[in-house]
């Protein structure tokens, strides 16, 4: 999430001060891609979870493809080993009990930072405390609601698979009685219940993850559990959707008005509040005229580190921050708050403010038995999907960044970014979604890797996600460690811009010095045995990478890499503008080189090519809003595990193939 649209001063003191609540964190176990359509029937011996969705099925008389569909969109049919997820959601059928996770999580905040990026403003002078949690709406206690109807104890519910799937079953059932329709029968019958199941308290949301349930059953899905079970839901092109039985499921129609939104998403717009206050200071993002006055060059994915509740209080409060849509856990339910056209307070990196469309998932990052829901990710992926093909924005880890991702804009900031949403986000499964998946472009000799580990077999080691220096639970990553020698026995690759004392680095779940995530780029710096080397923040890192598992597939594309003649060159955080490109009258934003040097020699991927810019908005009045376009020209790279600039002037661009 966020913290100060300025400084550090007031402001973020009084948030850490306050505490950011977080409960589960950012992971996801999802694995593997969609299975084929004449998938047969699971192994007799992996049919535990699949037999209790039969028996469930039959006791309660609903169609066993609906439970398959709905558990499907809830959790894959992972079980999570009686972990819940990010809304406090357990087991396959992701009943909620959000007051007990809640009861058994701990407290996390991020590293400190300015979320505006931008010195041309004063610092706020005041904070919101996070708002108390209050009442527990319907949609986060449905495992209570579940005991209550199949009779089974809740602490059943949250351990046992097959007691999760029975209490799911029966809410389902009791959904049906109300909405006046007869047990069993065809899929068909069951649209109205399973809308309702969702627990949305909008007839938008609710249609709209039915739909996505129906869409498992009409196409059938087979897949490997995070237990190691087969399951098969078997196609059903007969299942259709029934909406009008919604009719009497009495909810709310959200204000979908003005929302910016694919139609295949449930969408609602509640806005954030551009307005002055004080002495003349304003919040919480600036109005602009995008894509006209400035091109929209990345979307940034963030983890709210506060819940669904707190996180819309937030982000309508107007001496705090705003982003341009919120997505929750529970159902992929969206709220946009900030317009595209205009620029939100979110990624502590003006220049990446600027360009950038900012998307806030409810989540956690720091407690890795914490999972998100495949309704929340395939809602996400529908919007990133629009929101790229809307504003031409390349479906690649250089333009679809994580915060985690983005660069410090000065080097005396680089310690304070962000690192959400961490080691735990599944990036190959979100970039599936997308329609992008990571796969070899190349034979071994392309000169670049893509980092693409096995997510669920990845396992590397953090620490801190409880306790500082304690090992976190062993979970699935998208991130692999980077050594300075072809041994896990060698130092770990230091960050000089994250330590300028040179400290080492550490396993810590929020140390992102020795880190490089899935579908990242970087150029091969060379090979020893089951080992790989990378350019890395301007040296050579390593990573294991053995051919029975390996963390990288091959690939080709452009590389930069010094003029010839030029032992280093700098390395930026932001493409501004030259200093005489400013009008008379405006102070000139530094064109400061981070703390790295780019060697000779090194060479790293081009993500693209821009010419330096800058938006000056220091005023609630729009009138004195300028975009400043200079001559110089940069290209982006893959740098370290942030993405940084460099100017064009200084390099050399060839195929990553040329020796």
């Amino acid at each position: 999430m966020h913290r100060s649209p300025r400084s550090l001063t007031g402001r973020v003191a009084r948030v850490r001060a306050a505490g950011t609540l977080a409960t589960a964190g950012l992971l996801l176990p999802l694995l593997g891609a969609a299975p084929p359509q004449d998938a047969g029937a699971p192994a007799a011996a992996d049919q535990k979870l699949q037999s209790a969705f039969a028996a469930a099925a039959a006791e309660y008389h609903v169609p066993q493809s609906v439970l398959l569909g709905v558990s499907y969109l809830q959790s894959r049919w992972d079980t999570h080993a009686g972990a819940p997820s990010v809304s406090g959601g357990y087991g396959p059928m992701h009943l909620t009990d959000a007051r007990t996770a809640l009861a058994r999580t701990v407290r996390y905040d991020h590293a400190e930072g300015d979320a505006r990026g931008d010195d041309s403003r004063a610092p706020l002078e005041a904070t919101p405390a996070l708002p108390d949690g209050g009442e527990l709406p319907a949609r986060l206690t449905t495992l209570v609601r579940a005991s209550e109807v199949s009779g089974i104890p809740a602490e059943e519910l949250r351990s046992d698979p097959a007691a999760n799937v029975r209490g799911g079953a029966a809410l389902l059932a009791a959904a049906q009685k109300r909405l006046g329709e007869p047990l069993g029968g065809k899929p068909s019958d069951w649209f109205g219940a399973v809308a309702t199941f969702s627990g949305a308290d909008d007839a938008a949301s609710a249609a709209t993850y039915a739909d996505d349930v129906f869409a498992v059953i009409r196409d059938g899905e087979r897949r490997t559990n995070d237990a190691g079970q087969d399951l098969t839901l078997a196609a059903d092109p007969a299942a259709r959707p029934e909406p009008a039985q919604l009719t009497r499921a009495g909810l709310r129609k959200a204000d979908a008005d003005g929302a910016e939104c694919p139609r295949t998403v449930s969408c609602e717009w509640i806005p954030a509040p551009c307005e002055e206050f004080g002495d003349g200071d304003y919040g919480n993002h600036d109005l602009a005229d995008r894509p006209k006055d400035q091109s929209i060059d990345y979307i940034v994915i963030h983890d709210t580190e506060a819940t669904w509740e707190q996180t819309l209080k937030l982000v309508q409060d107007k001496t705090y921050l705003a982003w341009h849509y919120s997505l929750r856990s529970t159902d992929g339910h969206i709220v946009q708050s900030v317009k595209a056209k205009d620029v939100g307070w979110h990624a502590g990196n003006w220049y990446v403010n600027a360009k950038s469309v900012g998307l806030e998932h409810e989540g956690f990052l720091a407690q890795p038995d914490s999972w998100y829901t495949e309704a929340m990710y395939r809602s996400s992926a529908r919007l990133v999907k629009y929101l790229s093909k809307r504003y031409d924005i390349p479906l690649d880890r250089q333009h679809i960044l994580g915060h985690d991702t983005v660069p410090g804009p000065t080097g005396g900031t680089i310690p304070q970014m962000h690192t959400d949403p961490g080691p735990y986000w599944d990036w190959a499964h979100y970039f599936a979604l997308l329609g992008k998946p990571f796969h070899p472009t190349a034979g071994p000799n392309g000169g670049l890797v893509t980092i693409d580990p096995r997510f669920a077999e990845n396992q590397p080691v953090y620490t801190g996600c409880t306790k500082a220096g304690e090992p976190c639970a062993p979970h699935g990553s998208s991130a692999v460690r980077l050594y300075t020698a072809p041994s896990e026995d060698a130092p770990l690759v230091k960050d000089i811009g994250l330590r300028p004392g040179g400290q080492d680095s550490t396993t810590g779940v929020n140390d992102m010095a020795s880190r490089a995530s899935t579908g990242q780029q970087y150029a091969v710096a060379g090979r020893e045995g089951d080992w790989t080397a990378i350019w890395y923040l301007g040296q050579k890192a390593w990573f294991h990478d053995p051919a029975e598992q390996p963390a990288a597939v091959s690939a080709k594309g452009l590389v930069i890499t010094p003029k010839d003649g030029a032992s280093d060159i700098p390395v930026y955080g932001r493409a501004y503008p030259e200093k005489a490109a400013y009008p008379a009258g405006m102070t000139p934003q530094a064109v400061s080189p981070l703390p790295y040097k780019l060697l000779a020699g090194q060479r790293y991927v081009v993500g693209g090519r821009t010419t330096g810019e800058y938006f000056y908005s220091p005023t609630f009045d729009t009138s004195s809003h300028r975009v400043v376009r200079g001559e110089d020209v940069y290209y982006e790279i893959q740098f370290g595990h942030r993405v940084a600039f460099v100017r064009a002037a200084d390099v050399r661009v060839l195929p990553s193939t040329e020796s």
